[in-house]
């Protein structure tokens, strides 16, 4: 059957990011609201993109030295997309609901779940998914040219053991498309305000 995925160190390398990405970012909330410690609670905040500057950095490194591409070092790529994308957002979520909690902040807003406001929100996450799709592709692109692979065409990207995963991303963006903004935009719905029968 091969080698178990799991002996690969780049995939425990993404655990360990992903796992470090919500360290980083309690600690940072937590020293910020509970310790009251403003400037400790940013230093920490640092640390998560500083997990997807070493992540991307082990990849490149490990192809350039003569590591075999596989489908880890996709996911790598996939991974770091996801999280430079939505990575702000999630802490401004979190940081929301921590000043909430802590710091007699404002209670986190909803979503929209109709009308036009609803249908900017939409295309305002599907901007994310375009930009982690982007960058997934920037980061293979280098992972390609580190490791001295030609780039194998869009139809070829499914085969590939790296390129699979932008097959994969796509195919999960023309979904999104469809079930999100494009939804939005036609069947738009009444706004909260029309909903609640307010002038």
């Amino acid at each position: 059957m091969g080698e178990s995925l799991f002996a690969e160190p780049l995939l425990w390398l993404i655990v360990g990011a992903e796992v470090g990405f919500w360290v980083f970012l309690l600690a940072g909330l937590g020293a910020r609201y509970l310790l009251r410690r403003r400037a400790l609670g940013a230093v920490l905040l640092l640390g998560v993109p500083l997990m997807d500057l070493v992540l991307v950095t082990a990849s490149t490194l490990d192809l350039a030295t003569g590591g075999e591409p596989s489908r880890v070092h996709g996911l790598a790529a996939l991974y770091l997309g996801i999280t430079v994308a939505f990575g702000h957002s999630l802490v401004r979520w979190a940081d929301v609901r921590f000043a909430h909690r802590f710091a007699g902040g404002p209670a986190p807003v909803r979503p929209p779940r109709g009308g036009g406001a609803r249908m900017r929100h939409e295309w305002r996450e599907y901007g994310k998914v375009v930009a982690a799709w982007v960058i997934t592709a920037a980061v293979l692109v280098l992972l390609s040219v580190a490791g001295g692979r030609p780039f194998p065409e869009p139809g070829a990207w499914p085969q590939d053991p790296m390129w699979s995963w932008l097959a994969t991303a796509s195919l999960v963006a023309g979904i999104w498309f469809v079930a999100g903004p494009l939804w939005a935009t036609v069947f738009p719905g009444e706004d909260d305000r029309e909903r609640s029968g307010a002038r």
